[in-house]
């Protein structure tokens, strides 16, 4: 066997209006087809592929428990736009610079307090990682 690319990220959460409308507006993600479970929830798409599934709970999901996720990340372009962006938006943001590897890491939070970076390579993260 080999692995093949990460599918999707499956995110548990109590707050799963807020969560669809930031990934929607925060990453330009879009709702989209999700099977008839029995449970609430919502899968958000970047193309065709749907990246993120949250499941909808009743209570928050760390109370009670020791959930070992510590991020996930997206590969990107339009790092000025982005930026600008989180800054309308009021998101704060920190910058992670990967110099060895060329990679500009711009680390968010979504409502729920999980942690997102989100990637940039080549020129338009050269200025960055000086």
């Amino acid at each position: 066997m080999q692995l093949g690319r990460l599918d999707h990220v499956n995110i548990r959460t109590s707050n799963l209006e807020a969560m669809v409308a930031w990934y929607q507006e925060a990453l330009g993600m879009e709702s989209g087809g999700r099977p008839d479970f029995n449970f609430p929830g919502a899968w958000l798409y970047t193309g065709a592929d749907a990246a993120v599934h949250l499941i909808g709970v009743n209570k928050d999901p760390a109370e009670g428990e020791n959930l070992k996720l510590e991020h996930f990340a997206f590969s990107a372009t339009g790092l000025a736009a982005f930026l600008e962006k989180l800054e309308r938006m009021g998101i704060d943001y920190r910058l992670g610079r990967v110099r060895d590897f060329g990679i500009l890491q711009v680390n968010i939070h979504d409502p729920d307090g999980n942690h997102i970076h989100v990637d940039f390579t080549g020129a338009e993260a050269a200025e960055y990682l000086k």
